[in-house]
């Protein structure tokens, strides 16, 4: 499974950014879908995710009310709906992919997209 993220970037507080996640590859095999961010000095954590077969939803406590985790199973994408961001919300944000393939459980990380947002 390959993930390329993209729609990171500079934005004021207030202001909304979405996040795209372009997965290929055995993509039948994801269970699970979700994206996690990493600020300086601070360790990864989650911050959304989804069940590839419910559609279940969990969100970060932080975040609740403000992003929007999505999919478009036709193109095999998920997005992350980011709006009202604060300063806090700066950091690199990854796309996970979880499942397993052939009986062996596998965890995929995108390359990290850069959102920073200025006061």
């Amino acid at each position: 499974v390959q993930l390329v993220e993209s729609g990171g970037g500079l934005v004021q507080a207030g202001g909304s950014l979405r996040l795209s996640c372009a997965a290929s590859g055995s993509t039948f095999s994801i269970n699970t879908m979700g994206w996690y961010r990493q600020a300086p000095g601070k360790q990864r954590e989650l911050v959304a995710a989804m069940a590839s077969g419910d559609g279940r939803t969990n969100y970060a406590d932080s975040v609740k009310g403000r992003f929007t985790i999505s999919r478009d199973n036709a193109k095999n994408t998920m997005y992350l709906q980011m709006n009202n961001l604060k300063p806090e919300d700066t950091a690199v944000y990854y796309c996970n992919a979880r499942g397993v393939r052939f009986g062996v459980p596998f965890n995929y990380w995108g390359q990290g997209t850069q959102v920073t947002v200025s006061s």
